[in-house]
């Protein structure tokens, strides 16, 4: 872990790069362009813990789209991250493997960047099962993937399924702890996405109570609006506490906790912002809905807040144990 100096000074720099981030050819900001020249793929091979905590919450914080995700996938299932290398998701609110061989042909469907269709050349596809999975590298060519339109167009988000003989590609084993870390890490990447987002919502809402005067004074000083500010605030430190302690003390029960309460957070900090900024946060106008968009459907990735709480709950049934997320 790098020293607090270094990593403000890290922050400071990921912040301006994907502010001053070029226009793609196709409209809208560049910003693995922008990652790419401040070094993003050194910073995570050498501070890969720090690199995926600032990165992604300041992805988050400005609401900005970048295939980031595909690289922290990529190394942790033992693949050298490269721009031209993406990884399949699994499908919408689930974390197995997005693959499976069936009479001698693979099948996959999840969700991809847009790195698929745009500069990948290659994808990596993870198959099988969470215990016995497998891996391969199919041509980006193979993948038939179409954009997600939805609740936000602007994520850039890919409906991707490929069919292929199985002899084609070189299936291997995977080391499932491999999987699984993969699943932690991304779900870490994803829950400090989620947390800029919450940061950016009620730092908007916090401005627009400032400003707002009825009765002749701002409404920040209105004890139901400080409420629920408050209530926002504390959803988000908790959040970035359990992502503290899933990063310190890692492991795979940690990484879930910290995306499902991640889930929740974004749930809360989008109800009691949107009260605050009344109409206005309904309008197309404020910025206050990109957020909140994007907040639900990073909520997904890798798995929904219900979802994981519920495999949580079954685990600890069928183990009669209760594990020690942090060790005090």
């Amino acid at each position: 872990m790098i020293a607090a100096g270094e990593r403000a000074a890290m922050a400071e720099s990921v912040r301006h790069a994907i502010a001053s981030a070029p226009v793609r050819a196709g409209g809208g900001a560049d910003v693995d362009q922008a990652l790419a020249g401040i070094g993003w793929l050194a910073m995570l091979e050498e501070e890969p813990d720090d690199a995926v905590a600032i990165v992604f919450a300041a992805l988050g914080a400005a609401n900005a789209t970048a295939t980031a995700l595909d690289d922290v996938l990529a190394t942790a299932l033992g693949e050298k991250p490269r721009p031209d290398l993406a990884v399949l998701l699994p499908p919408f609110a689930t974390w197995e493997p997005p693959g499976r061989i069936e009479n001698d042909e693979l099948h996959a469907a999840g969700l991809a960047s847009a790195r698929v269709g745009a500069a990948a050349a290659r994808v990596l596809v993870v198959c099988g099962t969470a215990r016995e999975p497998r891996r391969t590298v199919v041509p980006a060519a193979a993948i038939a993937a179409e954009t997600v339109r939805g609740v936000d167009p602007a994520a850039r988000l890919r409906a991707a399924r490929v069919r292929l003989h199985a002899g084609a590609p070189d299936v291997e084993r995977l080391d499932p702890a491999a999987w699984r870390s993969a699943v932690a890490l991304g779900r870490r990447a994803v829950a400090h996405q989620i947390e800029g987002a919450c940061r950016a919502m009620l730092d908007l809402a916090r401005t627009h109570a400032l400003a707002r005067v009825q009765f002749g004074r701002p409404i920040a000083r209105f004890q139901a609006v400080r409420h629920r500010l408050a209530e926002a605030l504390v959803a988000v430190e908790l959040l970035e506490a359990a992502l503290t302690a899933a990063r310190e003390q890692p492991s795979d029960e940690a990484a879930a906790l910290a995306k499902a309460i991640a889930g929740r957070t974004a749930a809360t900090v989008t109800r009691h912002c949107q009260q605050v900024l009344a109409g206005i946060g309904f309008t197309t106008e404020h910025p206050f809905h990109r957020f909140a968009k994007r907040a639900m459907v990073l909520e997904g990735l890798l798995g929904s807040a219900d979802r994981i709480v519920l495999d949580l709950g079954r685990k600890l049934v069928a183990e009669r144990r209760v594990p020690t997320l942090i060790e005090l």
